[in-house]
């Protein structure tokens, strides 16, 4: 079963559990992939494949992190609470993350491989380390374990 229909079978069910939380970011998660299908000249009832469905959750997921962070500078406590349970919920459905530990061997062989040895090719490296992790690792913890061996 594709992502984006397990998501849509999840509304009833959380639902009938009275979850709001869940059922609020499931239905915010359905129209953004709605939106997204539209945008791609696609029906509106159309299913978007996974890697598509995971790039609008990782973005959403990414508006929380944004949200909290402005709501704590804020001080706004309340809204915090609120936007922290939604992440929780979109990042269920998202892989896994690697670690910057998992990410320097990587980093690593691919400095061998292209035979970099200073600071100024540091856009062409983190280009490519990105694309072979592309959906596995935070594009920051890639930077980070990059500038800690080049530097």
């Amino acid at each position: 079963m594709m992502l984006h229909e397990s998501i849509k079978k999840s509304i009833p069910e959380a639902l009938k559990a009275h979850d709001e939380v869940r059922l609020r970011t499931l239905r915010n998660i359905i129209t953004t992939l709605t939106n997204e299908a539209v945008a791609k000249k696609q029906k509106p009832d159309s299913f978007l494949d996974d890697e598509s469905v995971l790039a609008v959750i990782k973005r959403l997921a990414n508006q929380r992190k944004d949200s909290i962070e402005q709501f704590e500078k804020a001080g706004r406590s309340d809204l915090v609470g609120t936007e922290q349970e939604e992440l929780v919920v979109l990042e269920s459905y998202l892989p896994q993350m690697m670690s910057q530990d998992e990410i320097r061997p990587i980093v690593e062989a691919k400095i061998t491989e292209l035979g970099i040895f200073g600071k100024q090719e540091i856009g062409k490296l983190t280009g490519m380390v990105m694309k072979d992790l592309k959906g596995k690792a935070e594009g920051s913890d890639v930077k980070a374990v990059i500038d800690a061996l080049l530097s």
